[in-house]
């Protein structure tokens, strides 16, 4: 099991990678059918015809899989991730079946609660490529992080 991570453990410019995560055509027309139903999601066919020349996953179905391998990666936050917002979230590329995703988080900077000594703030960039080292979707984050001081309270 992994050894969680507090407040106290994360330093500006710190990096954590993910595992890999291939995505399938059967999970992006899946998502596609529940939460993004466009052709090019949805049908092999129709996508071919778009401006993608062939079937690509909902930037949704990306961010939830990055958000997978944020979640599961070495990071490992204690308590969980708990998110407070999302700022300048992209989709450079698309990602197409057979793609292989994985995740790199950096600690863009940790924040003490001045009012609760429990929890900080921590600021996070999200970067995941595919296997070619392209990026498919990046993000900035804000997540509340509990302290060792949470544990012994």
């Amino acid at each position: 099991m992994k050894s969680e991570r507090y407040l106290e453990d994360l330093k500006e410019g710190a990096r954590f990678q993910s595992g890999a995560f291939t995505v399938t055509e059967a999970a992006i027309i899946e998502f596609a059918r529940d939460f993004d139903p466009q052709a090019f999601h949805l049908d092999p066919i129709a996508a071919k015809k778009s401006i993608f020349g062939g079937l690509v996953a909902s930037g949704w179905h990306t961010a939830a899989i990055a958000m997978r391998l944020y979640v599961t990666s070495n990071l490992n936050l204690a308590g969980g991730s708990i998110g407070l917002s999302v700022s300048e979230l992209q989709w450079p590329k698309p990602v197409r079946p057979g793609d292989t995703l994985r995740a790199e988080i950096e600690v863009l900077s940790v924040r003490p609660s001045r009012s609760k000594p429990d929890r900080g703030v921590v600021e996070f960039r999200n970067m995941t490529r595919n296997q070619n080292g392209e990026v498919v979707v990046t993000w900035t984050a804000l997540a509340l992080v509990r302290t060792r001081a949470a544990e012994a309270g």
